[in-house]
């Protein structure tokens, strides 16, 4: 089964559940700006993210607004840190399948995890 981070309002989040959708698979949702991941999943999603750690921040208008250092989150420590205090700033959607896990923008990245 794929647990999924996702942000109903981010396309690219809705677009990656509409192919699980489409290809009938099992999947469970977590709204992560409703139920924030936690430091051990976070650490979790990070051991396990096919991707550099830092993509899991978004260097969106929040992180600049925060005035944000983007060379201060390079590390999973500091990522962890951030992402725990400001979950807002987590990349979606986050796909994890086994011992995989992905941000799966653009959506038609999911099928990595089929």
């Amino acid at each position: 089964m794929i647990k999924i981070y996702h942000n109903p309002n981010c396309s690219k989040s809705r677009g990656a559940v509409a192919i699980l959708q489409a290809r009938d698979e099992e999947f469970h949702i977590i709204e992560y700006l409703k139920t924030p991941p936690s430091e051990d999943e976070l650490k979790t999603i990070l051991d396990l993210l096919l991707d550099p750690p830092d993509k899991l921040v978004r260097r969106d208008k929040w992180f600049k607004q925060l005035a944000l250092n983007e060379n201060d989150y390079k590390t999973k420590d500091q990522i962890v840190e951030l992402l725990v205090n400001q979950p807002r700033l987590m990349e979606r959607p986050v796909a994890i399948k086994g011992s995989k896990a992905i941000i799966a923008r653009p959506s038609e990245r999911i099928e990595e995890l089929l």
